[in-house]
């Protein structure tokens, strides 16, 4: 792999890198070494690191730039990255795969462009000191529109101090900083934070506290609902006395943290498992539907429950989400796993683990329980569940 050699883009960033480049500087994807040479010479500086997967271009650099502040090392990324950072400055790899005919892996930052910048965003925040800043440069070519999704999905936030158009294209630099909850997270003492998984109202990160795997869940930015992570702390600190959901260690207004949950999601554990364990497991679930019931709560989206239900070692199934849970007079939690159970997708599914649910029975014991929620009438649902039989061969 040839070094990459400065043009129109390393020359842009280097004067933002010459103006607000301080303390510990990280050049990531450092090349020719242009950007890392330039923060030596302020004197904000403190040390610079400048790192690269290309080892050719790491021996060119510690051949060429012999400045005392100044070392290079090979990395992928922060693979190799044990500190932290005042600067991380980044001019990526940013156009799509196919562009122009362009086969440089030196310019390619994957199939749409972005996504480079995205694996390198996901956990820039665990080498930036609190008041750190992240200079990073992108083109027009890479979906600006993506990248600022990328920015804030990852609790940072930016502002364009840079833009300039030249023949093909408009290069943009990015000043990045930590949000708010970031802040917040590392004074609890959660490091290692990464992105897990995005919904519709929900930002799932994973971090560890101390030794622990923990998940985080904070506000999509882009989703209207108002206070859903509020309510998510306030009903599964509620759920939690009555031994439902994730074990929950922290919330507020702004995330929730909560024990990281290993296991199977409901549909893949019941595609993988014997009969017995999944009736267990079926029995257990209706047990928390019952449990909700009791409390006079409705959690919602238990009739399609299969991103809500993780089960973990020893047939335990633990119910997450809990954004959307409110006061019933009338809670449905268990007559909505019922009609779960009963959906021809579902029924089809466990008929061929050999669990045969009759249908309309199951239905009709549902309707008695919705009429009377009483012990006797959620007794005969659960027996419904024991009383299945394999499927009988013809």
């Amino acid at each position: 792999m040839a070094v990459y050699e400065p043009s129109d883009d390393s020359f842009m960033l280097a004067r933002t890198v010459k103006k607000f480049a301080r303390g510990k500087v990280l050049d990531m994807g450092t090349g020719s070494g242009i950007q890392a040479e330039t923060a030596a010479l302020s004197k904000d500086v403190t040390s610079v690191l400048g790192v690269d997967i290309d080892r050719e271009a790491i021996e060119s650099c510690r051949k060429n730039i012999p400045n005392g502040i100044v070392s290079f090392m090979k990395s992928n990324l922060f693979s190799e990255v044990k500190e932290k950072f005042d600067t991380i400055i980044f001019n990526p790899p940013y156009l799509p795969k196919g562009h122009d005919g362009i086969e440089d892996l030196a310019l390619i930052g994957g199939k749409r462009g972005w996504e480079t910048i995205d694996s390198f965003i996901r956990t820039a925040g665990n080498y930036l000191n609190t008041n750190g800043k992240i200079l990073l440069l992108f083109s027009s070519h890479t979906d600006k529109e993506r990248v600022d999704q990328i920015i804030i999905e990852n609790m940072f936030e930016a502002e364009e101090i840079a833009r300039k158009r030249f023949f093909y294209e408009e290069l943009f630099v990015y000043i990045i900083h930590r949000n708010e909850v970031m802040n917040d997270l590392e004074k609890l003492g959660i490091t290692d934070i990464s992105r897990f998984s995005r919904g519709k109202r929900g930002l799932i990160f994973t971090g560890m506290k101390k030794k622990q795997k923990v998940a985080i869940k904070v506000k999509n930015p882009v989703s209207k609902a108002i206070g859903r992570i509020e309510i998510e702390g306030r009903w599964l600190k509620a759920a939690n006395k009555n031994n439902i959901g994730p074990i929950l260690l922290h919330a507020s207004p702004d995330f929730v943290v909560y024990k990281f949950i290993e296991g199977m999601m409901i549909e893949d554990f019941i595609l993988s498992k014997h009969k017995k364990d999944i009736k267990m497991v079926l029995k257990r679930m209706l047990e928390q539907m019952r449990a909700l019931d009791l409390m006079r709560v409705d959690k919602e989206e238990m009739h399609h429950p299969f991103k809500h239900i993780i089960v973990k070692k020893g047939n335990l199934p633990v119910l997450i989400d809990f954004e959307r849970c409110h006061v019933s007079l009338k809670p449905k939690n268990v007559t909505q796993f019922c009609q779960y159970l009963t959906n021809s997708y579902i029924s089809n599914l466990l008929a061929e683990e050999g669990i045969m649910i009759d249908r309309e029975r199951l239905q009709s014991n549902a309707r008695t329980y919705k009429g009377e929620q009483s012990d006797e009438n959620f007794q005969v649902i659960l027996d419904e569940i024991d009383n299945t039989v394999p499927k009988k061969s013809v």
